[in-house]
């Protein structure tokens, strides 16, 4: 049984509270959803954040800290470190985590009923089996069901337009099939795993030793795609509550890095408003499939555009999307006072099957808000010479944008701390930059990189 590496928990009386259990950089969205309980119950509602994130110091009160990796990881070390957990596992082991189940069960006798917010729905977190336990999201054996891109491409093809795939039954399958594949598809192949997200377990393959580097395990199932060289990733981030409604929150540009790894999103999308509105047809069609699987909740669907303005489907994520909080603040500054945000959307639609009557879509960008993300990762071991402390509020930053209160902001969250070793493809912090063009967003997210660099030697 993995234990607590750190928790601040303190309740308050007559408060009842929700369990975020996730990545500790989408903690944003719980501030939204705690202001739509609060107002739908018509009481006071707060959340208690089970995160994977190891920190030095953590700013954010009602926190609880499950890593069963990072002791070992440290002792192997000798030096206080941090690392990554995939996340089945780390679901699994919140779910398995003593102190969790006594949390949980606490809350339930404390408040009868007690809702679970996650960034994914996967069946590796099993309280929901509890009487009086509800995820605020999709069901996750619904989601998992359709996050396999093998069952999207075979269904969203008959009415989505689609690159030109194939569907590889193990290794040997892989390679004999791209094998007569690369001299047609001679600007590569997009491999992937049957389950990939952020772009970990795809490559764009230009031969058969880049395949054999990546991909060892003989009986997974592939995909594959004749890959489109392309300089727009758009991803469009919508709502389903059932197949007549799908909200869609707005359009972004995706920045990928390596073909394939997602980095962050730049918002508005430079995009032909053409284009913008064939993007949102097609996902409102995305949306209508997924209601009629039982989906219901946050989605997100990626496409690319070629140098013909030809849009091609890329995938879905029956799931949240990283761009999730900027358009919340987004839409809160766009929207006339009251209208729905997303948490408060995803709620209605899984429990009541529709929008509440106070819900619209945003039409413009009259504003002129824009804003860029990046998640930075490493990219090798490092040592955290230094912080970056952030006690700004990312809504706060954006009102003060749509009141031209600011030209520009950068803000970095989620620094790890000073005096880690941080293992390979860690979260070490993340960028949120803001301004009234493009390209002022783009300067506030190399700066913001920069100063991250400034923080970290070589291991």
């Amino acid at each position: 049984m993995s234990d607590v590496y750190f928790s601040n928990c303190q309740l308050k009386k007559n408060t009842h509270y929700f369990l975020y259990i996730g990545s500790i950089k989408n903690y944003g969205l719980n501030i939204f959803l705690k202001e739509s309980l609060s107002k739908i119950y018509n009481r006071e509602f707060d959340f208690i954040s089970i995160v994977q994130d190891v920190f030095v110091y953590y700013p954010y009160p009602n926190v609880m800290v499950v890593n069963p990796l990072v002791e070992e990881f440290s002792r192997s070390l000798g030096r206080k470190a941090s690392c990554r957990v995939p996340t089945r596992i780390f679901l699994s082991s919140v779910s398995n985590n003593g102190r969790v189940q006594e949390l949980v069960q606490m809350l339930l006798d404390r408040q009868k009923k007690l809702y679970i917010y996650m960034y994914e729905s996967l069946p590796e977190m099993i309280f929901d089996q509890l009487p009086g336990v509800s995820i605020i999201g999709p069901d996750s054996k619904i989601s998992e069901r359709l996050n396999s891109k093998i069952f999207q491409y075979n269904v969203c093809k008959r009415f989505l337009p689609m690159v030109d795939y194939r569907i590889c039954d193990g290794l040997d399958e892989l390679l004999k099939t791209t094998n007569k594949l690369w001299p047609k598809w001679t600007d590569g192949i997009f491999v992937s795993e049957e389950y990939s997200a952020g772009g970990l377990k795809s490559i764009v393959a230009h031969n058969p030793d880049d395949i054999l580097k990546k991909f060892e395990d003989k009986r997974q199932n592939y995909l594959i795609s004749r890959y489109i060289p392309h300089d727009s990733d758009p991803t469009v981030l919508g709502v389903v509550a059932n197949e007549n409604d799908i909200y869609i929150a707005g359009t972004a540009d995706q920045f990928i890095e390596h073909d394939t790894r997602f980095v962050g999103s730049v918002f508005p999308t430079v995009l032909e408003k053409t284009l913008v509105t064939q993007l949102e047809q097609y996902t409102r069609k995305v949306g209508q499939w997924l209601a009629m699987e039982g989906f219901r909740g946050i989605f997100g669907c990626d496409y690319l555009v070629d140098a013909q303005r030809r849009i091609f489907f890329l995938e879905v994520n029956a799931r949240k999307q990283g761009t999730a909080m900027e358009f919340c603040c987004t839409l809160e500054n766009m929207l006339p006072k009251g209208s729905a945000m997303l948490p408060e959307l995803e709620y209605y639609a899984v429990f009541q099957d529709k929008f509440p009557e106070h819900t619209i879509e945003m039409q413009n960008n009259f504003k002129k808000i824009h804003w860029g993300t990046h998640n930075y990762k490493t990219h090798g071991m490092v040592n955290t010479e230094s912080t970056i402390s952030c006690h700004a509020s990312e809504r706060k930053a954006f009102r003060q944008l749509a009141e031209n209160r600011v030209k520009q902001d950068v803000l970095i969250f989620d620094h790890l701390g000073s005096g880690l070793v941080v293992a390979e493809k860690s979260f070490l912090a993340r960028i949120v930059a803001l301004g009234k063009n493009r390209s002022s967003v783009l300067k506030g997210l190399e700066q913001g990189k920069k100063n991250i660099e400034s923080t970290i030697s070589k291991f």
